[in-house]
């Protein structure tokens, strides 16, 4: 068969090809220029907007992203045909991402076309949109082939149709069945997994809202949808979006209502919202949850509590689409509400929970070009979507007007081209002002009426969150009128308890108070338990709740007429709490604790049961014996039981277990110094390993909070069903001596292997390990793999050393009888490993130090003396005499300690440090305790720092007495430290840490230099949070070149994570000549000016290798003939 008419025969079953199509497009992330700009201007946070976890996209060029979540199904698109762009001799861009103006979807068919009759269900024709060109010239079809197999000539067809819309960034797939909306298990982390519906997994979005199918069909009037580019665009629209009514095709009377404002499926019956925190989230940002919650709490009927058994509730989570939620209750499980990257912030979440509520965007309002106008020239490619008009069908705005000032109002620049660019441009008021838009601070009160409208809350009443107050009914104490509905709900910390006291009463009375009462429930809503119904003028005794919630109801029915009544409330803290599980925070929690509080809490459980406990936050007054402010455990029901701990600071305390089912705590909080206190959850726990089974572990278990572990004695590891037990590497020794090795020695050890080999010997011996080979990944920093040598047989013995690399280590004695020895390795580079042998002896230092005057060490066979800092060793081999103590220190950080350390200094001693750290970086002394003979000059004995290579540099400061100096930091990589005392007074000395920091003024000259990135720069990859900034400087007359030798900085389209900044001059204020990220170094770098500035930026996840550039000074001709 010809070529030709293979082709011809091609192109003719193709034309004839009709299939019922669902269409999947790729979720391409809206890429922000910056944190600063996200956290400054943020709007609403995309849902792909975190590229590293689950990224799709990228810079052009890159690999094509994979599919993102479910599909649209196309009887739920306007069934209209879509066209096609035929095919060329060209090669289809990397990314399917269209400007305006470009091949994508036609509107309607002109009139007179030879499009096919529309059959029942969405088709596709080919035919007359496909152009017969040589198979050849497909120069796409070689880069796209993987993803579409071939077979047969059919498949040929189905293939090309498959790489023609690869092309278009679109899928087809074929008579596939309607993709659930998906659902994601949570990961362990949280007490049990959540099986819940997965915004991530959505249909569609509209920028961070999750669309569902019952969502996708408010879009079926009139809508197109360009799925190459994820716009909609509406027919005969104008150019601010509004449409031309002549032109929809109106489904007649049984159309509904679709948006969640106006569906009451949507809404969350009595306003009760259950939600769960998952455990992937420190404890401030679940302070930030629970004040956003709080907020929305004060203002509305809305109440949010922590989910029991309900069967629909929120869950907040950490998902690879950002920030993003469906808008109101989906039902039928759990859901969650996605807080990713730089979200975390109050008026964000604020923000996301207002989806939750049931609100769309206010800018998608029907009448929003009265209001706003949509600049679409200004918008990114492929976000138009985000600036879609709901129909007056489908969204309810319950006679609210239009909200300016809504948190749920997109920022003016939101999906931007540039930072300075508007995409929504409000109209000018009656002042001539266009009002504000996009704030994130707080609920506006547009939004206020209209969420207590869609949930119906009680015109007269309060939510009342201070730890005291008082409340009354309306019209006090000059009468109440009839028909009066209101809702009184107190909120206080859990914790606390509330304790109400009517201070008047005189309602209508009548029988079991039918008509005019009060009613008081002991929880959040109106099913609570009902703590009593009053009427009439008796005062009820007070009231006091079970938790920290109260609901006040008040009703008149009568046209008698009363004064009413009047309440004050106060919450307490502590008491007896009689239950399984519920959670303890400090009072006023998240906000700061209360000066002068002390609450003691009585916990009891089940018969049969621990108490357990485990806290998500921890901000208590630090102290070092914690004085002041603190939070006390004890292991029973009063303040003699057993202590398990008294905490403060800002570190959570580990898990707590006590030893029956009571647990007492003390909170206490002086007069002074407030923090954000605390937040723990108890619960009853089980210990599954004291059942007879031993939880049915071979051989040893381990019982953790909630649940429990198998674990293996030495020389065994668990098997794959996490309860038996195999041979492995380590084991338990009690031979004099002998040999071990890395596992599979002598080839290369396995990955993530984990080895303890515990040595045990008789009394008053020691044992001493030498290594004959020693080959590791790693170098100075053993991050990845290592061997850890101990004194002792626990995990937390004195350290001998963490040794990695390619150099032995030293021999090691034990201090003791027994010594530990873990190996670990990682899941990436292997290496030869070790050998070892070890010997025991009897240790000579064990009786009168073995005559030594300082330091006795035990060797093998013998032993040896050892003197402190600032002495040698006398020749008699015991004793130890003064001798010269100038030190030269390379290393990134350490020690520095006087002579004699911590004893007193000798009298007449001259000690010098020269210091010298990786180019680049400065050197920080800082002063750990000082105590040199004080003098006003500091003329007799003294410490003197010098900014240079030796004395001859610039002093940075003489220092003598107790006061510690400030932290002084070298203005280069030199220090250099002179200490002096002389021969009268003597003290205990000095002991300061130095540690290298990045940033700082250089010199470029006609020599080299080096720079690094950070300090470890080739052991390790630079840290998080990293902030540097170096100015380069020539001479005046030239310039500065920068040469990058090694450059892997994170990836990110924008470099918005971790960067590399430039700027041409002596500050940031200066022409910024580039940000830089990614692999391969960036070409050579003139400044235009005699300075540059280089600024390095990383956050705290993701961290690579970094940079190394090397910088000189270069005449200004010769960088213009560079140029040319």
């Amino acid at each position: 068969m010809s070529e030709t008419s293979a082709e011809t025969r091609l192109i003719s079953l193709l034309g004839s090809i009709q299939l019922e199509l669902k269409v999947y497009w790729y979720n391409y992330g809206y890429n922000f220029p910056s944190k600063q700009r996200h956290d400054r201007l943020y709007s609403d946070p995309p849902p792909l907007m975190d590229r590293r976890r689950g990224s799709t996209g990228g810079r052009p060029g890159a690999s094509s992203p994979p599919l993102r979540g479910a599909a649209i199904s196309s009887k739920f698109l306007r069934q209209d045909s879509y066209s096609l762009p035929a095919l060329r001799d060209e090669p289809l861009p990397p990314e399917p991402r269209r400007h305006r103006g470009e091949a994508g979807v036609r509107t309607r068919p002109p009139e007179g076309s030879h499009f096919p009759p529309k059959p029942p269900i969405f088709s596709l024709s080919l035919s007359h949109r496909l152009s017969l060109v040589p198979l050849s010239s497909f120069t796409f079809i070689p880069s796209l082939v993987a993803g579409c197999p071939l077979t047969t000539v059919m498949d040929l067809a189905v293939r090309c149709l498959c790489l023609l819309l690869s092309g278009l960034g679109v899928i087809l797939a074929i008579d596939l069945e309607a993709i659930d909306p998906g659902y994601y298990v949570e990961p362990s982390g949280t007490s049990e997994p959540i099986d819940y519906k997965d915004p991530c997994k959505a249909v569609a979005f509209l920028g961070d809202i999750a669309l569902d199918e019952e969502d996708m069909r408010s879009f079926k009037v009139d809508r197109i949808i360009d799925l190459a580019q994820r716009t909609v665009q509406t027919i005969n629209h104008t150019d601010t979006g509004s449409i031309n009514p002549s032109s929809h095709n109106r489904q007649g009377s049984h159309r509904r209502k679709r948006a969640a404002t106006s569906r009451p499926e949507r809404v969350w019956p009595e306003g009760v919202i259950p939600y769960v925190i998952s455990g992937n989230f420190s404890g401030s940002q679940r302070a930030i949850f629970r004040q956003a919650m709080r907020h929305w709490e004060k203002h509305t009927c809305v109440t949010f509590i922590e989910r029991t058994q309900e069967e629909s509730y929120i869950v907040f989570t950490y998902r690879p689409c950002g920030c993003c939620s469906y808008v109101g209750r989906r039902g039928g499980g759990p859901q969650a509400i996605s807080i990713g990257k730089n979200c975390d912030k109050f008026g964000i979440v604020v923000h996301e929970l207002g989806h939750v509520i049931g609100f769309w965007h206010e800018h998608t309002r029907p009448d929003r070009d009265e209001h706003v106008s949509i600049i679409r020239d200004n918008i990114q490619p492929g976000q138009e979507y985000n600036f879609l008009k709901m129909e007056p069908g489908e969204v309810d705005s319950l006679g609210e007007v239009y909200d300016f000032d809504s948190i749920m109002h997109y920022a003016r620049n939101t999906f931007s081209r540039g930072i300075f660019l508007d995409t929504i441009l409000p109209r000018y008021d009656v002042n001539g002002v266009r009002p504000p838009i996009g704030q994130r601070t707080r609920l506006s009160k547009g939004d206020i009426a209209q969420a207590r409208k869609l949930y119906k809350c009680s015109r007269c009443g309060d939510s009342l969150q201070d730890s005291s107050g008082n409340f009354s009914s309306p019209g006090f104490p000059n009468g109440y009128s009839a028909y009066m509905h209101c809702i009184w709900r107190i909120s206080v910390t859990p914790g606390e308890k509330i304790i109400l006291n009517f201070t008047s009463m005189d309602l209508y009375r009548s029988h079991l108070c039918w008509y005019d009462h009060v009613e008081i429930r002991d929880g959040y809503w109106r099913k609570a338990p009902l703590k009593g119904r009053f009427c009439g003028d008796k005062l009820p005794e007070p009231i006091i709740s079970t938790d920290s919630r109260l609901w006040i109801e008040f009703r008149s029915s009568s046209n008698w007429v009363g004064k009413g009544f009047s309440a004050v409330y106060e919450a307490i803290c502590g008491g007896e709490v009689k239950k399984d599980n519920g959670q303890i925070q400090s009072p006023n929690y998240p906000d700061d604790y209360r000066p002068n509080k002390a609450c003691v809490w009585k916990i009891s459980v089940a018969q049969g049961y621990h108490v357990g406990l485990t806290f998500q936050s921890f901000e208590i007054e630090r102290h070092d014996s914690c004085a002041y402010d603190y939070l006390e455990v004890r292991d029973g029901n009063s303040e003699n039981s057993p202590l398990l701990g008294r905490f403060c600071g800002y570190d959570k305390p580990d898990d707590i277990k006590t030893s029956s089912n009571h647990l007492w705590m003390k909170f206490v909080s002086d007069g002074s110094v407030n923090k954000a206190g605390f937040a723990a959850n108890f619960f009853k726990e089980m210990d599954e390993c004291s059942k007879p089974d031993n939880g049915r572990c071979e051989q040893r278990c381990v019982n953790t909070l909630g649940s429990y572990k198998c674990a293996c004695d030495p020389g065994y590891e668990l098997a794959a069903d996490k309860r038996s037990c195999e041979a492995a590497c380590g084991g338990f020794i009690t031979k004099l001596n002998g040999s071990i090795t890395s596992p599979g020695w002598p080839r290369e050890y396995p990955p993530n292997k984990n080895c303890i080999w515990q040595l045990v010997a008789p009394t008053q011996y020691r044992i001493t390990l030498l290594f004959d080979v020693f080959e590791t990944e790693g170098n100075d920093v053993c991050k990845y793999d290592y061997v850890e040598v101990r004194s002792g047989l626990s995990a937390d013995s004195r350290l001998h050393g963490k040794f990695c690399g390619a150099e032995k280590p030293e021999a090691i004695t034990s201090q003791y009888n027994n010594m530990r020895i873990e190996f670990k390795s990682d899941n990436t580079v292997s290496k030869k490993g070790f050998k070892a042998q070890f010997f025991s002896d009897k240790d000579e230092c064990s009786k009168e130090n073995g005559g030594c005057q300082h330091e006795c060490v035990n060797t093998f066979g013998s032993y040896s003396c050892q003197c402190r800092s600032g002495f040698v060793l006398h020749e008699n081999k015991h004793d130890c005499k003064e001798a010269g103590c100038d030190h030269t220190v390379n290393s990134v950080s350490g020690i520095l300690t006087s002579p004699n350390w911590p004893d007193k200094y000798p009298s007449k001693k001259a000690c010098t440090w020269a210091l010298t750290t990786t180019p680049g970086h400065r050197i920080k002394i800082a002063f750990n305790e000082i105590d040199v003979e004080a003098h006003l000059e500091c003329t007799y004995d003294h410490i003197e720092i010098y900014d240079g290579r030796d004395g001859k540099a610039p002093s940075l400061g003489r220092f003598c007495g107790t006061k510690k100096p400030q932290p002084i930091m070298s203005s280069f990589n030199k220090l250099f430290i002179r200490f002096f005392s002389d021969n009268s007074v003597q003290k205990k000395g000095f002991e300061a840490s130095h540690t290298a920091e990045c940033g700082g003024h250089l010199k470029a000259e006609v020599k080299t230099k080096d720079l690094f990135s950070h300090a470890q720069f080739g052991d390790n990859n630079y840290p998080g949070a990293s902030d540097c900034e170096w100015v380069i400087s020539a001479e005046k007359g030239y310039g500065v070149e920068l040469i990058f030798q090694t450059f892997e900085i994170e990836e990110e389209a924008d470099c918005g994570y971790d960067y590399m900044e430039l700027f041409d001059g002596d500050d940031t204020k200066s022409p910024r000549l580039g940000r830089y990220c990614g692999s391969g170094p960036p070409e050579e770098i003139y400044s235009a000016g005699d300075s540059i500035v280089i600024k390095f930026r990383s956050d705290d996840t993701i961290n690579k290798k970094g940079f190394h550039v090397r910088y000189t000074s270069t005449k200004f001709q010769d960088t213009l003939h560079s140029r040319k």
